[in-house]
């Protein structure tokens, strides 16, 4: 038997009801659960018993209070996975972007084929912008496979985030997976066949082997994570790291017909034909295009956003131009850092030490002079590596004094700086910091009695804060921290300091030894000895370790391994520079994991820990970080400095050192080589930020208006809900349910719902986990959706708020489900709101879609849920607006109503339903060309991309509740007092 059900139809099968979805044919039927998601779809044969459904009216006798109709509302639209809006992916993914996050998405969705550099500023949430734009081009059919290509130590956060917040399953594609991905190969079959969404290092696949089979294979969108380490400059001659990832980027965004997001903080390195480069692949004409002119500018516009804090802090308010701040949004950014330079001395014992070394070094440079290129360049890498540890730690001095210098193999000059600089120096895009944070090597003899092992030994008594100064600075400004109630993440730039300072610092339970930081104070480390996962999970459970109480304390320490990508801002609002990085652009790296949206602290402290006699600290400070520090204050943003700017700075201060010893550090500033230098690195980062400056003035977004940006929120919140709503619909949900609330109205609060029912705990315990439930612990429920592991958004995509909803929802269509059920589907309320019997329906929408894409015309099927509402009877119903129609909900009880009475009014509305079905059909009809206007004006800029879109509504609609507000009795008349008369 041949099925004939058209998409969107109501049918009956294995004893529950279903959507008929677009894919169905004769002799398959395709169907989603009614009310379910997309996981839930199956699929039906003939042989299997289908009938056509109706939806069931409610029944009279199950009444709600005057809640019932919001709360089921709103349940029935957390449960959307499948809006009818021209965003296809906002109600299924699990984050709700802000506002502003929008702004790149209407950019690509008016773009035939998507070309995006997305550089809003660090802790803006650019992940989260090409995570909708991707998942939204995968929604609508215009891409299939994805390719985020990023560095290794970042490849397993974006396998998360595109996992838990936008339901992408992505395989990883690093050195230590693919053999095994390749072992399940079909013969002759490529990786980027078999896995339609994978995260590759870009590391990895610049190789040519790897290269040349992801070129051929590779995904229709893709997605680059840090593109400005993939761009070079015209004039660089080495065959760098750069070199490589920018061919393999000419060559995948050759294909013109590839969607391609290119995403960085830092578009500008200082250098502008290397920015000119990264254009040229978004947009080949964009690398020689002029834009100082309107044309070029315009051209810029379509494909390019930048903004910074300021300009996202509040949006869509009047200064943008709206007529009200019906819609603003306001976002919690941390305010200015506040930034504070601690010094400390060194002892007399570690000053000798140091002494001796410069003298060892110095001599050692001077030797390597006479005999030749390639030995003053190992000399040259070794007495950096020295000086550069012995200013770290004693441990970091011990182990590079006794570790074989990384140069002292090289074969020519050339290779000794290709094997001594990445060791030696910060450079800000040296492939995310992996692997780069050991301690290097100074010794360039095999002599195990040489006079350098001797130093380690004598580094080795310096370990403790009675010898090692800097150790007993660092302890006395973390108590000052931790007593003003933050968590600092303490960075080094070496392993083996890192280590050093978790054990002197750390509570040893085993061993019984108590740190200086408290009783209460965790502390681990977390270096590049761990993967990136180990990592993640080293840092959580060092939260889980310091609990929930207000009283624990968590202390981090890690090296540069985390400075990049890695977010930190739920667990530390505080930063310690143990070790000064020799390029300011580390520094602000490490602070942006604290720094950044989500962050609870208004105002993230940075103490930058220098030493005032060891002759480096106190110059590398001045030059260098202050300079960075004030430029980024003026701009609001920060302005990379061409590496070898800074290197020129760092390497004067260090031959000076080596030629005059400690002693004569005053003298450097006015020293010619460092004049020079120091002049030069001045003027051309001055030249950076003015160009930075003038080109945030010229290509601010303006290609999307904030009235554009409105029209569509305002959309997608009558879709979907609002932020008020979520939080209403919890607070009264889990309190009509039993559970135990704490916290003031409209701002954060806990829950703990031991006495809620049954099937809530069991739906809640895989979501904030089964201990929590057990144990009773209080959930927290958070007003910003930025939210830690454990705690819940109130927003609709919170896995939480979708579990809460799910469970009203099917409550209240089930009568004979156990416990409370908040929501009902009927209910009679008398309040003081009305003046005139008013009916409110909450009825269910069904479209059908045809969605133009360029693999084809897709099919879908869409919800939608909407409030009408009508006063006097059925047959002469007064048709009330939308706006008045919502208002109902807040209307309140002012007195009670006889339930008799009630029901008898329920049974009588019930009945002349059928009276207000046209009106309903023709609302569907109006409903249908608002969203078919809406598809529309989001992708006008290219006519292919709506030729043959249409939206069509599915009769009947389904009314899911109906409720009657009746008019309050007016008060009676005050009789007349006694022995007055009248």
């Amino acid at each position: 038997m041949a099925f004939n059900y058209s998409a969107g139809s109501l049918v009956k099968a294995r004893g529950r009801e279903w959507v008929v979805l677009p894919a169905s044919k004769p002799d398959l039927l395709v169907l989603r659960p009614l009310g379910g998601s997309d996981d839930d779809i199956a699929a039906v044969l003939p042989f299997e018993t289908v009938d056509e459904a109706t939806f069931a009216p409610p029944e009279p006798s199950d009444l709600g209070d005057q809640r019932a109709a919001g709360l089921l509302r709103t349940a029935l639209r957390v449960g959307f996975r499948s809006g009818a809006g021209p965003f296809r992916s906002l109600a299924g993914i699990a984050v709700e972007p802000r506002a502003y996050q929008l702004v790149p998405l209407l950019m690509a969705l008016r773009q035939k084929t998507v070309r995006m550099l997305i550089s809003d500023d660090v802790g803006i949430g650019k992940t989260i912008e090409a995570g909708l734009i991707a998942s939204e081009l995968l929604a609508q059919g215009e891409a299939t496979g994805l390719a985020v290509l990023c560095s290794p130590a970042l490849a397993e956060q974006w396998q998360q985030e595109l996992r838990t917040k936008f339901g992408l399953d992505a395989q990883l594609v690093l050195s230590s997976t693919v053999s095994r991905l390749e072992r399940g190969l079909d013969l002759g079959q490529s990786l980027f066949d078999k896995y339609p969404h994978v995260i590759v290092s870009t590391d990895f696949i610049k190789s040519p082997r790897h290269r040349d089979d992801f070129v051929r294979h590779c995904p229709d969108l893709v997605i680059v994570d840090e593109a400005h380490t993939c761009v070079v400059a015209d004039d660089t001659s080495t065959a760098s790291q750069n070199q490589l990832r920018y061919e393999l980027l000419r060559r995948v965004a050759a294909d013109e017909s590839r969607h391609l997001l290119l995403v960085t903080a830092t578009p500008h390195s200082g250098k502008e034909s290397a920015f000119r480069n990264l254009l040229g692949l978004v947009k080949p004409e964009l690398a020689g295009a002029s834009l100082d002119s309107e044309s070029g500018r315009k051209l810029l516009a379509q494909h390019f956003v930048a903004r910074k804090r300021a300009d996202v802090r509040q949006f869509l308010t009047k200064e943008d131009g709206l007529s009200d701040d019906s819609l603003a949004e306001r976002t919690a950014f941390p305010s200015d850092r506040y930034f504070k330079d601690e010094t400390y001395k060194l002892s007399p014992e570690y000053r000798a030490l140091l002494d001796d070394a410069i003298a060892y070094a110095s001599e050692r440079v001077e030797q390597a002079d006479s005999q030749g290129k390639r030995e003053a360049r190992i000399a040259w890498w070794s007495a950096i590596a020295l000086l550069r540890s012995l200013v770290s730690s004693p441990r970091a001095a011990a182990q590079t004094l006794r570790t074989r210098s990384a140069a002292a193999i090289a074969a020519s000059a050339e290779e000794a700086d290709k094997l001594g600089a990445p060791l030696n120096s910060d450079a800000a895009d040296s492939d995310a910091m992996e692997g780069m944070d050991v301690a290097p090597g100074a010794e360039t003899t095999e002599d195990p009695r040489s006079y350098l092992a001797e130093l380690a030994d004598i580094a080795e008594q310096l370990e403790g804060p009675v010898k090692d100064l800097k150790l007993k600075a660092l302890i006395k400004h973390l108590k000052a921290l931790l007593a003003d109630g933050h968590n600092p993440i303490v960075f080094c730039r070496y392993i083996p300091t890192a280590e050093y300072l978790a054990a002197q610092l750390e509570n040893d339970k085993e061993s019984g030894k108590r740190g200086p930081l408290g009783a209460r104070t965790v502390v681990k480390a977390v270096t590049g000895t761990l993967s990136p996962q180990q990592r993640i999970e080293r840092i959580e459970k060092l939260a889980e370790e310091a609990g929930p109480d207000a009283a624990a304390r968590r202390v981090l320490i890690a090296t540069d391994c985390l400075s990049e990508g890695v977010n930190l801002q739920h667990h530390f609002d505080a930063v310690v520079h143990y070790d000064l990085a020799w390029n300011p652009t580390r520094h602000d790296q490490r602070e942006g994991r604290v720094d950044r949206y989500g962050q609870r602290k208004d105002q993230v402290r940075v103490i930058t820990l220098y030493g005032d006699d060891n002759g480096i600290d106190g110059k590398v400070l001045e030059v260098l970080i202050k300079k960075h520090r004030q430029i980024k204050k003026d701009l609001g943003i920060s302005v990379s400095i061409p590496d070898e700017l800074s290197t020129g700075v760092t390497d004067a201060i260090v031959e000076w050192l080596l030629m005059r010893g400690r002693e004569d550090e005053d003298a450097l500033f006015s020293a010619d080589a460092f004049k020079v230098s120091a002049d030069k690195l001045d003027s051309d980062w001055n030249s950076a930020a003015e160009r930075e400056k003038a080109s945030r003035s010229r290509f601010a977004q303006r290609s999307v208006h904030p009235q554009e940006v409105a029209r569509e929120v305002a959309a997608v919140r009558e879709a979907l809900g609002g932020a008020g709503e979520i939080d209403t619909f919890v607070r009264e949900s889990l309190g009509a349910l039993g559970a135990v609330l704490r916290g003031d109205a409209g701002a954060d609060f806990t829950a703990q719902v031991s006495g809620t029912p049954v099937a809530l705990r069991d739906a809640l315990a895989p979501t904030v986990g089964a201990e929590v439930i057990e144990k009773d612990r209080p959930i927290p429920f958070r007003t910003d959706p930025a939210v830690a592991r454990g705690e819940a958004a109130l927003v609709r995509t919170d896995p939480v708020v979708g579990a809460l909803a799910s469970h009203v929802l099917n409550a209240a269509l089930d009568t004979q489900a156990d416990g409370a059920r908040p929501a009902r589907r009927c209910g009679v309320v008398t309040t003081d709101a009305v003046g005139t019997m008013t009916t409110l329906l909450l009825v269910r929408y069904r479209f059908h879609l045809t969605l133009p894409s360029r693999s084809g015309d897709k099919q879908l099927v869409a919800e939608d849920a909407r409030l009408v509402a009508f006063e006097g009877s059925a047959r002469k119903a007064e048709w009330l607006s939308p706006e008045r129609a919502r208002d109902l909900l807040d209307a309140t009880a002012s007195e009670s109503t006889d339930r008799h009475y009630a029901e008898r009014t329920t049974t009588r509305l019930l009945s002349q339903l059928r009276d207000v079905y046209g009106h309903l059909e023709n609302y569907g009809e109006e409903l249908a060309a608002e969203l078919d206007a809406s598809h529309r004006r989001v992708r006008q800029a290219s006519g292919e991309i709506v030729r043959g879109l249409s939206v069509t509504v599915q009769k009947p609609a389904d009314i899911l509740g109906a409720y009657v507000y009746l008019p309050a009795a007016p008060a009676a008349a005050p009789a007349d007092a006694p022995g007055v008369s009248a």
